[in-house]
């Protein structure tokens, strides 16, 4: 039972900093990135001025440079999330759905179907500074408060990543620094009217853009990068859906490293409703770190 849950979150750890790869460039280079936004910004409306005029006025803004600017903006505001994924990376398929708190506090509850066991799933929970793994009613806790300083930095920076890898609002902005981002077209997506976007990130760019970042910031991308050059990707193809209101309504991240392809999908299903995410029934929990500290190997 501990394998097939560490087996699944794994992968869906593994789907989250891949996909989160395509935002490294996040917080990258904080007064370059601006002027160079804005000159993004103003090319694009020397090119379609009709469009650029309409900035700010929603999805009607016809540029990708106005469509993202205009959902990083609205991302801003938001408090909560929830949506599902799905798709495929080389340690395995991942399907789940995620409800997320970004605000005041981080919390999180992931459900994900397990690739060994039809039918069952997987979850996992952040809370209160802890993670929780679990299935059938019982799990796994690693409090990161009790643990050695490393162990928890590597669960703390997993949480983070999560974090930054979902919010709508950073993957815009990883798409703004793609140098071929395009509109596609429009399409439907659930019943949804969007425009569709797509672009690629070189593994270069996220490299140059982390470098320059706080030190936190830079800590967190590096484990993305980690992971990308692990599964020896070089580059991501992203392909983001806005809807009329200025949200992401869905985002594809496709990536082909030597270790096989990964190709994930997210669709946002609410934005900014109550998201409420409760620790386990005690008697349902086994604390790794008591345990691990009881056989002295907390601080291996």
């Amino acid at each position: 039972m501990l394998a097939n849950r560490k087996k699944t979150v794994g992968a869906a750890l593994a789907a989250v900093l891949l996909v989160g790869g395509a935002t490294a460039c996040e917080n990258g280079d904080k007064g370059d990135k601006k002027d160079s936004g804005k000159a993004a910004a103003t090319a694009s409306a020397s090119a379609s001025a009709p469009a650029s005029a309409a900035a700010g006025k929603g999805a009607a803004a016809a540029t990708p440079v106005a469509l993202l600017e205009g959902t990083k903006k609205t991302s801003e505001e938001i408090t909560s999330l929830q949506y599902s994924m799905s798709g495929t990376t080389p340690d395995g398929a991942v399907t789940g759905e995620v409800s997320m708190a970004l605000k005041p506090a981080l919390a999180m509850a992931m459900k994900l179907a397990s690739p060994d066991s039809p039918g069952q799933t997987v979850e996992m929970r952040l809370v209160a500074g802890a993670m929780y793994i679990g299935a059938e009613g019982k799990w796994l806790k690693f409090d990161l408060k009790s643990m050695d300083p490393k162990s928890a930095a590597k669960l703390d920076a997993a949480g983070k990543g999560t974090q930054n890898a979902e919010n709508p609002g950073d993957k815009a902005n990883a798409l703004l620094q793609s140098k071929d981002v395009k509109l596609v077209g429009e399409e439907t997506v659930d019943g949804q009217k969007t425009k569709h976007l797509a672009g690629t990130l070189t593994l270069d760019q996220m490299k140059t853009a982390a470098a320059s970042e706080d030190q936190a910031t830079k800590d967190r991308r590096e484990k993305t990068l980690q992971e990308l050059e692990k599964q020896g990707i070089t580059s991501l193809t992203m392909d983001m859906w806005i809807d009329e209101g200025n949200h992401a309504k869905q985002v594809r991240t496709r990536g082909q490293g030597t270790k096989g392809a990964t190709d994930m999908t997210i669709k946002f299903t609410d934005y900014n409703k109550p998201v409420d995410v409760q620790a386990p029934p005690a008697d349902q929990v086994v604390d790794l770190a008591e345990m691990m500290k009881g056989s002295g190997e907390g601080s291996a």
